[in-house]
């Protein structure tokens, strides 16, 4: 497609609303995504350093 103005480009044929709700949403849910993991990653290095114990402690 070819825009003659950036409003035009951000209406995107008067589906923009869905287009870029569509972008927002997914980027929503890749940086929800990444936050999870990185709290669940820390949680397990967590859960793992209480765990281990070093030979002369047993």
């Amino acid at each position: 497609m070819n825009w003659q103005s950036m409003d035009e480009f951000f209406r995107m044929g008067g589906y923009g609303l869905y287009v870029w709700g569509s972008y927002g949403l997914t980027l929503a849910v890749l940086v929800a995504e990444a936050l999870v993991v990185r709290q669940r990653r820390r949680q397990a290095f967590a859960a793992a350093r209480d765990d281990w114990q070093p030979e002369s402690a047993r």
